[in-house]
């Protein structure tokens, strides 16, 4: 009798967990969301952002505010993100380096598959291979021959050790045997200004990032360095089609909540950012940057960084690629 009592008593409190779940999913949102961007203002995840908070401001009914915490290469934003409530209200707008890259490179305080719950893709921007308008080649065959007509004198700008212009810059190295000396800065606004003035000749930016710059004129596009072009500039080819393999670097954006928020929260979620992404004047001015916008399940999300954290653990492994 007291073991049926017990046992009715924990029946009971699954139910009331189950309810209050069920009822404040039903009340969701009843307050302000914030989007943490783990970069700086004016990059392609906080302009990205923006988009989406904006919209989803309207269709949610509460204010959706962007917050950015820059550093550690998204570290900082993401670990603030998996220690918040679990609630849906403290999302993390993530990408290829929390989710992806950094867990190859560093000591983290968050775990990218256990700390977070997967909400659904954003967009996706492939790495775009630039050179400054002063380099004589307009191909990575030209470019390839003139770097290794003056080793050690060219470099390559990135936003910073373990960004994936870095780790797209080592797997060229890699894949070409070039002398190319790495310029890290801090963030893509100042290596990509730089790669316009001449002081590096070479970069690896997104897509996103540097698609307004190749549009102007300032900078040129030689290849995309993934496994397909890019429907936003279908005329650029990939590298691999000119002769340099295995240089695939799709840099992809994301939205997170905290591991344990619940699933009626997240599948809410999920539903509003696909249907402001599906909105065509939202994906017109995602892609005018230079971006392609591509949703997903919250499953196909988790799936991806599965995936991703075990490759680039691999590709870390294989060019020998330090943050040191």
């Amino acid at each position: 009798m007291i073991m049926m009592g017990f046992k009715n008593k924990i029946t009971s409190l699954t139910l009331l967990a189950l309810l209050a779940t069920g009822s404040f999913a039903q009340t969701f949102p009843s307050k302000a969301i914030t989007i943490v961007v783990p970069t700086a203002p004016g990059g392609a995840n906080d302009a990205m952002a923006r988009i989406i908070a904006q919209s989803m401001s309207v269709d949610l009914g509460q204010p959706v505010i962007v917050d950015n915490k820059a550093g550690a290469n998204g570290a900082i934003a993401s670990e603030f993100v998996a220690r918040a409530q679990p609630d849906g209200y403290t999302i993390l707008f993530g990408y290829i380096a929390t989710h992806g890259i950094n867990p190859a490179l560093q000591k983290l305080k968050y775990d990218p598959v256990a700390d977070f719950e997967a909400i659904g893709l954003v967009a996706n921007s492939p790495t775009l291979m630039v050179v400054s308008n002063d380099v004589k080649a307009n191909t990575p065959k030209e470019l390839i021959a003139l770097i290794k007509a003056n080793p050690g004198t060219m470099s390559y700008a990135s936003a910073g050790k373990g960004t994936a212009p870095h780790l797209a810059g080592e797997l060229f190295k890699l894949a070409t045997g070039v002398d190319l000396v790495h310029i890290p800065y801090k963030g893509s606004a100042p290596a990509i200004v730089d790669t316009i003035g001449g002081t590096t000749q070479v970069m690896f930016p997104s897509l996103f990032t540097a698609y307004p710059q190749v549009k102007a004129g300032k900078i040129r596009a030689i290849g995309i360095a993934g496994e397909k072009r890019s429907s936003v500039m279908p005329e650029v080819p990939t590298l691999a089609e000119q002769g340099v393999p295995n240089v695939n670097v799709n840099q992809w954006y994301g939205l997170f909540a905290p591991a344990k928020t619940p699933k009626p929260v997240v599948d809410r979620l999920n539903k509003e950012l696909n249907a402001v992404l599906k909105d065509k004047k939202n994906e017109k001015k995602i892609e005018d940057q230079g971006a392609e916008v591509e949703t997903s399940t919250p499953e196909q999300l988790k799936a991806l960084v599965q995936s991703e954290v075990t490759r680039w653990k691999k590709v870390v492994a294989t060019a020998k690629i330090t943050v040191d």
